[in-house]
């Protein structure tokens, strides 16, 4: 299993990015995809996950700024960011987790910087 995230960058306060997480040896059935990150001082937290059927979960904190959607063809998995806030500043880390051995996989971090 390989995962490669993309899409960090500097934007300013209310912008917008896109994440993007490309994997191999992966697949979508009876699996999840999540993205999670981590601030300079704090924990590693969830902020989004999409699992079986499609089904998606947001932390409180990004509830409908954020986004989580998968192009199966593509074998990837999104993260829309929208009304981009100073506290979203942090290093977003994909995840996956298999849930026939609950293995779990992580892919290289992301920086992203909010700026006010």
């Amino acid at each position: 299993v390989q995962l490669q995230a993309s899409g960090g960058g500097l934007v300013q306060a209310g912008g917008s990015l896109r994440l993007s997480c490309a994997s191999s040896g992966t697949t979508f059935t009876a699996n999840s995809f999540g993205w999670y990150r981590q601030a300079p001082g704090k924990q590693r937290e969830l902020v989004a996950v999409i699992s079986l059927g499609g089904r998606t979960t947001y932390a409180d904190s990004v509830e409908g700024r954020f986004t989580i959607y998968r192009d199966i063809v593509k074998n990837t998995v999104y993260l829309q960011m929208d009304s981009l806030k100073p506290e979203d500043t942090a290093v977003y880390y994909c995840n996956y987790k298999r849930s026939w051995d609950r293995a779990e996989y992580w892919g290289q971090g992301t920086l992203v910087t909010v700026s006010s």
